[in-house]
């Protein structure tokens, strides 16, 4: 009989839990969910070697672990670090690791163009909602953006290298995916871009793939340039005998028309049945396809959007992270207006609010002042 492994206990933002052995403290947050897993731009599970580059999962370690609870000096990657028995983990309730994050999205925001309204990654991009949830409304550079030479990497796939954050995450793909590797990362420091050496095209039967592992708009699908909005479209999950890949994908359709073809991903992002070429971009026909039904769609993702199946409210952390305590309001919005009436709840008003549920002196009619303002 085989011996069970030893769990180790860590503690993330006041929530304990096991995991095995070698965890890394990203890994153990995605498994309290929510808000306590720290965000994710360079890091892939599928793909070894990834992570450490972005730093947008920079977390306080407050405990090293039982046998050293010396909290760590400074900040370190989540997704490079692993859990000890007994560590102490601080994410979103960390002044530090909040202040942090800020200014790592106001760096990969740098040099990134206002490109969201007419790039394809519009609404399922990972870099709109880390600048919604940690970026600063303005910007403080006040140089010019980097221009990058642009290069034609084949009829599947544009590159828009202004848009790179260089994660090396399509590296890793063409690497770990196919049989030879025709990009990379080319020059150093602010020069760095992804690109081919001799402007070949990427021909291999997976490295569509590249476009499905990008955080961001900088490798999208050429197929789909620019026809519609994933909003408008209605993901499905759908399947097909392929004697190259599982077959297993994501058909986005709006009436019968099938828009492009993604492999499938899960809560976080990623993918783990990665698909070839033909099914990608030559499958376009739902008759082409197996239908398996609806595909189960975040209900914060701006996709949902009259996409109600299997709709599931996302687990709320809150009260855990926080102890016990509930959340203070920052503002009693009924007592520092002094517009209502002290002696009625308009929460338990039946029907909508009429002026006489408020002071009249703020709902006083005076035809006077209009006349002056004429």
């Amino acid at each position: 009989m085989a011996e069970e492994k030893k769990q180790v206990k860590v503690t993330i933002d006041n929530i304990t839990i096991e995991v095995d052995p070698g965890t890394s403290i990203l890994n153990a947050a995605r498994k309290i969910g929510g808000e306590v897993a720290p965000p994710a731009m360079c890091y892939y599970s599928t793909l070894k070697g990834s992570g450490g580059k972005c730093r947008t999962c920079l977390v306080e370690v407050a405990a090293g672990s039982t046998a050293d609870p010396r909290p760590m000096p400074k900040l370190v990657a989540s997704c490079r670090t692993n859990v000890m028995d007994g560590m102490v983990v601080k994410n979103i309730t960390s002044e530090k690791v909040l202040d942090a994050r800020k200014g790592v999205v106001e760096f990969l925001l740098i040099n990134h163009p206002l490109d969201c309204p007419i790039c394809d990654q519009a609404g399922e991009c990972s870099l709109q909602d880390l600048s919604y949830d940690h970026g600063a409304e303005g910007t403080r550079y006040e140089f010019n953006r980097r221009t990058f030479e642009k290069h034609d990497i084949g009829p599947y796939i544009q590159l828009h290298m202004t848009r790179c954050i260089l994660c090396f995450r399509c590296v890793y793909t063409a690497d770990q995916l196919t049989q030879k590797r025709e990009h990379g990362i080319l020059d150093r420091g602010d020069h760095s871009e992804i690109a081919t050496y001799i402007h070949k095209a990427l021909e291999s039967d997976f490295i569509g793939n590249v476009i499905d592992v990008c955080p961001v708009g900088a490798l999208t699908d050429k197929t789909f340039r620019f026809k519609n909005r994933v909003w408008f479209l209605k993901p499905q999950d759908a399947h097909r005998d392929c004697p190259k890949c599982s077959g297993k994908v994501t058909l986005w359709n709006r009436g019968e028309e099938v828009y492009r073809v993604t492999a499938r991903k899960d809560q976080w992002g990623e993918v783990h049945d990665f698909i070839c070429n033909e099914c990608r971009f030559e499958k376009k026909r739902t008759a082409d396809w197996i239908i398996e039904g609806p595909t189960l769609i975040s209900r914060h993702s701006v996709i949902s959007a009259g996409h109600y199946v299997g709709t599931v409210k996302p687990q709320e952390v809150m009260p855990e992270v926080m102890d016990g305590r509930n959340p203070k309001l920052l503002m009693d919005i009924h007592s520092v207006s002094e517009v209502n009436r002290p002696e009625i709840d308009l929460s338990e008003i039946e029907g909508p609010a009429h002026s006489v549920d408020f002071k009249n002196d703020h709902f006083h009619f005076n035809p006077k002042l209009i006349h002056d303002s004429i």
